[in-house]
């Protein structure tokens, strides 16, 4: 794909347009990576330090483990887990062998999970024993036959009691409480770490990861190793003057399971023999002893990470002098946060815009180059971009012009997972229609000014009021209800519903977010409930979204 855009004016120096692909799959460069720096530390956990030859001598155990449980290519193996070496194991154990990685959030409730792993067809699932309960409970829902459970304290660098009493391969299946669920170190033990040769191919399958949608299901984005292995390719041209090998630290905030965390705390890092510090519960607390402790090269974190450091006072009394890059995605970062942290530290923060259909990264501020405040920054090399009008989406629009964001590269997803129609619909002709309405000013500098979808960002995370809707209207008495997005100074946005009760029914605020919170993830549950006597509706009966928010704008207003 060859074009000139006047973007490419304020590029990285030393950053070409046009990155050469290399048709090397993540499997093929952590094993590159493990020959020409076997000693160099991949991961880091909780002090745990884990060097590239064992890293990838462990993906080989858990391949041999996987295929001997009988995964063969294209089969789906779930993953339910937080920042912890067994994800990153068991997702290149998966590539490596030719199956499906699929992502879960371990926060989803039971009701998400059933339909996340129906949908994908995840037979395989790798969790926390922790969450053993929740799986065992939905498993009759699913095609869920072989659970392997992971241990938190499994890889902590100081001595602790086995958990586990050590069994021979051939005893291994029926030394188990229950009937096909496997602990995660005793397959680690039993099987070998004999080198298992990539059966992937470059167009292959490599991971589903959800994506929610106006339909209120979630849909599963099927990236292909050429998806996964080129977008860290672009982002890593994005970084001329840092090289593979280089002693690169990045605290790995961003959740594996997110297509942020996929690509930059797992993938990025591989590929270029960099550093991650695994960061399973990014408190600021935390956060901040790990700043201490690992003096990281870069600090990422969506706006409630950066809000909840602020406020942190051990942090704003830091040296950061160390960290050469602070990024910030999934959210648009308030203006008074970015003062905040240039005032405090000096810090430019560089605005990375995407989404788990484009795997995670389509634009980003110029790596210490000119620097627009209220953009996300310029689209990335091999990545084309325009805007088009909201109405038919056909017509390009000039720079200065809001429209629906479209993008176009290598990183593109192959579709959603058996979903044609939604495919169809996202894909046109080569181009990813993002349902993000943006503004590009002359420079090439891209502003997201609103979402053409319904979609509310909170905390990072992605919440589509519809599903919201949905549960909502499954609690005895409620007659009607519509859910939206509202600021929020910690979580970017937070979920507000204005609800119609049923005649005579005498719900409380309390009572509605009880319910929620049973069969949704605490991130999706409103925060506020509006009792209210009707809602605004079209001539069809369908209520309007955008006036109940406009209703709540004006309110707050007079307020």
């Amino acid at each position: 794909m060859g074009f000139e855009r006047t973007w490419h004016q304020w590029y990285p120096k030393g950053t070409p347009p046009q990155v050469d692909i290399e048709k090397v799959t993540m499997s093929q460069a952590l094993e590159s990576v493990a020959a020409d720096f076997p000693d160099r530390t991949a991961f880091v956990y909780m002090g745990k330090k884990i060097a590239y030859g064992d890293l990838n001598r462990m993906v080989n155990t858990f391949a041999n483990a996987l295929m001997d449980l009988g995964v063969g290519k294209g089969d789906k193996v779930g993953m339910l887990l937080p920042n912890i070496p067994q994800i990153v194991i068991a997702d290149h154990a998966t590539y490596k062998i030719g199956a499906v990685t699929v992502m879960n959030n371990p926060l989803y409730t039971e009701r998400e999970l059933v339909h996340q792993l129906n949908d994908s067809e995840t037979t395989t699932l790798v969790t926390l024993d922790l969450l053993l309960p929740r799986v065992l409970k939905i498993q009759k829902e699913t095609r869920i036959k072989t659970i392997i459970t992971c241990h938190i304290n499994d890889y902590l660098p100081f001595p602790k009691k086995q958990l586990f009493p050590l069994v021979k391969k051939e005893m291994y299946r029926k030394d188990t409480s229950h009937d096909g669920v496997f602990p995660f170190m005793e397959l680690m033990k039993a099987y070998p770490d004999t080198p298992v040769q990539p059966r992937a191919a470059w167009n292959d399958t490599a991971a589903l990861l959800y994506t929610g949608g106006t339909t209120g299901v979630s849909k599963g984005a099927e990236l292909t190793h050429a998806n996964i292995s080129s977008v860290v390719q672009q982002f890593s041209a994005w970084f001329p003057d840092l090289n593979r090998g280089d002693d690169i630290r990045i605290l790995g905030i961003y959740p594996i399971f997110h297509s942020a965390g996929y690509s930059v705390s797992q993938n990025l890092v591989i590929w270029n023999a960099w550093t991650a510090i695994l960061v399973p519960r990014p408190e600021p607390t935390v956060i901040t002893e790990m700043l201490k402790k690992f003096k990281p090269t870069f600090l990422p974190g969506v706006p409630t990470i950066y809000v909840g450091l602020l406020n942190h006072e051990p942090f704003c009394k830091m040296d950061l002098s160390f960290v050469k890059g602070y990024f910030g995605g999934a959210a648009p970062l308030a203006e008074d946060t970015l003062n905040r942290l240039r005032d405090l530290h000096g810090a430019i923060i560089h605005d990375v815009y995407g989404a788990t259909e484009n795997t995670a990264f389509a634009t980003c501020t110029p790596w210490q180059g000119k620097v627009k405040i209220g953009t996300v920054g310029i689209p990335l090399p091999n990545t084309d971009l325009k805007l088009v009008d909201l109405k038919t989406g056909d017509d390009i629009l000039d720079p200065d012009r809001e429209g629906e964001i479209c993008i176009r590269g290598p990183q593109i997803m192959k579709g959603y997972y058996n979903q044609p129609e939604a495919t169809a619909a996202a894909i046109r002709d080569g181009w990813l229609h993002m349902g993000d309405v943006g503004r590009m000013d002359t420079d090439g500098f891209l502003s997201i000014v609103d979402r053409k979808k319904d979609m509310i960002v909170a905390g990072g995370y992605n919440v589509y009021p519809k599903e919201i809707d949905e549960i909502l209207m499954a609690c005895e008495g409620i007659t009607e209800a519509c859910a939206f997005g509202v600021p929020d100074p910690y979580r970017g946005e937070t979920v507000k519903a204005y609800v119609v009760r049923t005649h005579g029914a005498h719900l409380s605020e309390d009572e509605v977010i009880g319910h929620c919170r049973r069969l949704l993830a605490a991130y999706k549950v409103p925060r506020q409930i509006m009792f209210v006597d009707n809602l605004p509706k079209t001539a069809v009966g369908k209520i309007q979204r955008k006036v109940v928010k406009e209703m709540e704008m004006e309110k707050t207003i007079n307020n």
